[in-house]
């Protein structure tokens, strides 16, 4: 019997000034269970790396973005048929507020107010971050 891997990512939910949230679309991918899912973005932590710090370089490598890391809102465990995965989600801000995101791993993003995140077809990891980034920001947007 093969061992499934466990994998330690972290995810960003950055908050504009404006209140909106930065919501990210894989296109295809090597687990077909986020093909094409929308996500917070993020990554794997690196051996050494406290989230902070994997959080913050993931950002920066995935979308040439510097954001700055707030508070810890979940920690999610998950099983996809390939992975497990634990995932810390952090409330962020941009860095700098005239920069934008690019698009180097998604296909597509969006800045969406926090009620408007359900709508969209997430990432199963993703959706119990969705619920809290919901239900913690409701009514500040």
């Amino acid at each position: 019997m093969t061992e499934i891997p466990k994998i330690r990512v972290v995810a960003a939910v950055v908050v504009r000034g404006d209140g909106k949230i930065l919501c990210a679309r894989r296109g295809n991918a090597k687990n077909p269970c986020v093909a094409w899912k929308w996500e917070f973005p993020g990554g794997k932590i690196e051996a050494g790396e406290t989230p902070e710090s994997a959080l913050a370089r993931e950002i920066r490598e995935e979308m040439n973005f510097s954001v700055v890391i707030g508070k810890h809102i979940s920690r999610v465990n998950h099983s996809y048929p390939s992975c497990e995965i634990e995932m810390d989600a952090f409330f962020c801000v941009p860095a700098d507020a005239c920069s934008m995101p690019e698009l180097h791993e998604h296909v597509e993003i969006r800045w969406l107010a926090p009620e408007d995140l359900p709508a969209l077809d997430w990432a199963e990891a993703d959706k119990p971050v969705v619920y809290a980034c919901t239900k913690k920001l409701s009514g500040s947007a």
